[in-house]
């Protein structure tokens, strides 16, 4: 299996459509209730799906790798993007800044290379 896409909730569609256009991604979808992008590289996509209500905080966080964090970190916040944190080296070896799109939802940048998913403590299934 392969993850198509991960899916939102969005109480403002066109502001959301707004926010991740700003963040780089291609719109291929745009329809009065949903969008849908491309992720700037790889073959993943990524959806919005207009609510009347947003649920209480899921917990949920949505991670979009880039190569080169700190740089992109600095690109999106000339285009006005705020973060919630400045690109961070986390104790799991990942690099990571976090922000929130414009309906709440926890949105964390980051570079993790290969310890994504070959960490140290990889799990080795003999």
């Amino acid at each position: 299996m392969d993850l198509n896409q991960v899916t939102l909730p969005a109480l403002d569609l066109q502001a959301s459509v707004a926010f991740y256009l700003r963040l780089g991604f291609d719109l291929i979808v745009d329809s009065p209730d949903y969008a849908r992008f491309e992720c700037p590289a790889g073959v993943a996509t990524f959806s919005l799906h207009r609510v009347e209500r947003l649920p209480a905080d899921s917990g949920v966080v949505v991670y979009f790798e880039t190569e080169q964090l700190e740089q992109r970190v600095r690109e999106l916040q000339a285009r006005g993007v705020e973060f919630l944190t400045a690109p961070t080296r986390q104790r799991w070896l990942w690099h990571e800044a976090r922000l929130r799109d414009p309906a709440g939802n926890q949105i964390c940048l980051y570079h993790a290379g290969d310890n994504r998913k070959h960490p140290p403590w990889r799990v080795n299934r003999g």
